[in-house]
């Protein structure tokens, strides 16, 4: 597979649904661009989407973090309109990091979405012990964490794990 664009849950909830910030809501041109990008030069685009059901409080994640969000076939869960391609793959993932990116055959990948110190970094690090000399990188200006300090203290984290961080501006 060529280089591929991983958009890692740009979803509703996440941008101005639930569990939303202004910080998400910064990065939705950003990632509309990068995916408009790809698609003009036909390359793969995936996207993930967190995927809970309605007895998300019965998970360890919805005991950690009791905000009810991304729930299936909901309007929070929908992939954000102005980045979605319907004609690309979406993938449902029921925890942080998708587990079987080993089923792939990337050449590269680079990634984006939110939120960087959770399912962005999870992503990123089971991609690099799936394929241990696959470049990977990570848009910066296209990710947003739960906050400021926790997505620029990632994006060092990321970076110590040899993935590589473009595009970095350091929020303050």
């Amino acid at each position: 597979m060529k280089k591929t664009l991983i958009v890692i849950d740009m979803q509703n909830d996440f941008i101005s649904g639930t569990l939303g910030s202004v910080e998400a809501e910064k990065i939705v041109d950003n990632v509309a661009k990068k995916v408009d990008e790809y698609e003009k030069n036909g390359l793969p685009i995936i996207y993930t989407r967190d995927t809970h059901f309605e007895d998300y409080f019965n998970t360890l994640e919805g005991k950690k973090l009791p905000i009810k969000h991304c729930v299936k076939n909901t309007q929070g869960w929908q992939v954000n309109e102005k980045v979605d391609r319907k004609n690309c793959l979406h993938i449902d993932k029921y925890t942080f990091g998708y587990t079987d990116w080993d089923t792939f055959d990337f050449e590269e990948v680079e990634m984006c979405g939110l939120c960087t110190d959770i399912c962005v970094v999870s992503n990123a690090l089971l991609l690099r012990a799936m394929f241990k000399d696959m470049k990977i990188t990570v848009d910066a200006s296209c990710c947003a964490g739960s906050s400021v300090k926790a997505h620029n203290d990632t994006l060092t984290v990321m970076r110590s794990c040899q993935i590589d961080v473009i595009n970095d501006c350091f929020l303050i």
